[in-house]
């Protein structure tokens, strides 16, 4: 079984998960644009019986454009999103991409907010799509 670990820049908070994710998903919403820094964000999705959570976290909670409630949990040293907990999905953590800083992680499989997307990117042309 394959395990990874998420951190944050100064490795004060950490995340590690055992298993596959259940899914990896690129969202394009502004307010993942926002969150990220980018132009897109990078999400996988694991069973929380599966992740480890340690050090010491700040929160925040954000409302989505449907109304769903997310709490981000970062560092209150260097401010690296490690993990957030998805009100609807209790049973799941969805982990940032870029805080394993593994370039062999899966690519995704789902891209959603595609109307919000910037020009020039491409998704995965075999994921699945959602405007």
């Amino acid at each position: 079984m394959s395990e990874r670990l998420a951190a944050c820049t100064c490795g004060q908070l950490s995340a590690r998960v055992t298993g596959d994710p259940l899914r990896v998903s690129i969202c394009h919403c502004l307010a993942c644009q926002r969150r990220s820094g980018s132009v897109f964000a990078a999400q996988a999705r694991f069973a929380r019986s599966g992740v480890t959570m340690k050090g010491t976290s700040s929160s925040f909670v954000r409302v989505g454009d449907e109304g769903g409630r997310a709490t981000f949990h970062f560092c209150p040293q260097c401010g690296d999103t490690v993990w957030y907990d998805m009100a609807s999905m209790p049973e799941v953590v969805a982990v940032p991409v870029g805080a394993f800083a593994d370039p062999g992680f899966p690519a995704p499989t789902v891209s959603v907010y595609e109307d919000r997307m910037h020009a020039w990117v491409v998704p995965p042309p075999e994921a699945e799509h959602y405007r």
